[in-house]
């Protein structure tokens, strides 16, 4: 089954881009891919008038782009749970039984696809070492950045290249949500037992955004478990967040404790010249001939994260076809000016990055600028003068300025300081990546 898994996991992302949000958590978020037999790709839905709108309304979408991912012409069947094939559901249930694995990976992410950069090069050589030798170097493995930067695909890569060195290897991949999901189902139906089973008796458990467990204690003490016994079986575990284990509020401290044990390892957004190698990487995975001008104005327009990025290319390449014309910069303006008019925000200043930072330091603007020099009040001033460096196009004289007249080596000084201290301080790198978010209105 897993293959289909992996079709229509593909697939899932493509509609979602081609379809509204409400069509999409209505009609095609539900439905589950439940197997191929006889050149016919089976999806299974809950109700008859789910299977009504799919089949006389979105009947042509879904097989355009099956299609698309599979590179077949399969057959799309939509059929209620009642009316799927008889030697099918034979075929599942077996799988079930011989402890088959759903794996849930993406076929494209794997380590020769990821583009390799100063933004990422920590997380990606972790990555591979995880992978190359599990449980024996850095568990756990903790990966954490915004959304959209390759977390997703670092762990789907692991997941691949151990699969291709020891196919026997129970490696388990799966949401923090469908974790919880999955433990409400077992309580309601009395099946703790099968539950833990599934989760404690595998080799590796890769588990993405650990962060929406905090505030849910029953999946918490479920997890705790859950780490423990894989852990002391000398089993790999492999986690994502969007933060650092210090600030996932309400996380219960034996929890954060054993996310420290290993390493952790942040990905940042991508500089230019690695924007412009994820562009490279595309353009060349999908035979796109994308001049290198068309590549420059994108990078230099989207900087804080790979989906966008990539899905700005695919947009070029879509709007050129359906008007059949060259792409070009202007046919690229063209195509994306609603997105960055959509993106687009107040522009950058000092006074913005100062408000920022005092709400975050729940401080006044008035002491970042003024002259009190108490720790709770220095250190918060010394960032948004780091913030000012790396975000404004101002000299360093103006950066004093703007904070109560101070001479420029105030400011090398606070520069020096904030740097030297990201170096060591995972916490500190968490709040920095959360406040540019904030200034840059994302």
């Amino acid at each position: 089954m897993e293959q289909i898994n992996e079709y229509w996991n593909e697939a899932l992302k493509i509609i979602e881009e081609e379809s509204s949000a409400i069509s999409f958590e209505t009609w095609f978020r539900p439905i589950v891919p439940y197997g191929l037999q006889d050149n016919c790709f089976y999806l299974q839905v809950d109700n008859p008038l789910a299977k009504e709108m799919l089949e006389k309304r979105y009947f042509e979408l879904l097989r355009n782009i099956i299609r698309q991912v599979t590179k077949k012409d399969f057959e799309i069947i939509i059929l209620l749970s009642n009316e799927l094939p008889k030697k099918l559901m034979e075929q599942k249930e077996a799988g079930k039984q011989n402890g088959d694995i759903p794996r849930n990976l993406n076929p494209k992410y794997v380590f020769s696809s990821f583009v390799v950069g100063n933004s990422n090069r920590m997380a990606h050589a972790a990555s591979l070492a995880v992978a190359e030798a599990p449980a024996r170097n850095y568990n756990p493995l903790f990966l954490y950045g915004n959304s959209g930067l390759g977390k997703t695909h670092l762990m789907h890569s692991i997941a691949h290249f151990i699969l291709d060195h020891n196919s026997t290897a129970k490696v388990l991949y799966v949401t923090s949500e469908t974790f919880t999901n999955e433990l409400i189902l077992s309580i309601q139906n009395n099946r703790n037992e099968a539950f833990r089973n599934k989760y404690r008796n595998i080799d590796v458990l890769l588990i993405d955004d650990i962060q929406f467990i905090s505030k849910k204690e029953g999946t918490q003490e479920e997890f705790f478990h859950t780490f423990n016994a894989l852990y002391e079986s000398t089993k790999q575990i492999i986690i994502s967040s969007d933060r650092p284990p210090k600030e996932i509020e309400t996380l219960e401290d034996r929890l954060r404790s054993r996310f420290e044990m290993g390493l952790i390892a942040d990905i940042q957004p991508p500089d230019y010249e690695t924007r412009i190698a994820i562009l490279r990487k595309k353009a060349e995975r999908d035979n796109l001939q994308v001049p290198d001008d068309v590549m420059a104005y994108i990078a230099k327009n989207i900087a804080s994260n790979i989906r966008e990025l990539e899905g700005a290319l695919t947009r070029i390449v879509a709007f050129a076809t359906l008007t059949n014309q060259n792409i070009s910069i202007t046919l690229a303006e063209n195509s994306l000016k609603d997105i960055f008019s959509e993106n687009a925000s107040a522009p950058l200043t000092t006074d913005l990055i100062q408000e920022i930072v005092s709400a975050h330091y729940n401080i006044r603007v008035e002491d970042i600028q003024g002259s009190k020099k108490p720790k709770n009040i220095a250190f918060p001033r010394q960032v948004a003068m780091y913030l000012c460096r790396k975000l404004l196009d101002i000299s360093l004289p103006k950066i004093g300025e703007n904070f109560g007249g101070r001479d420029h080596t105030t400011v090398i000084h606070a520069l020096s300081k904030i740097e030297k201290q990201l170096e060591v301080d995972a916490a500190l790198q968490g709040t920095i990546m959360q406040l540019e978010k904030q200034i840059k209105g994302q």
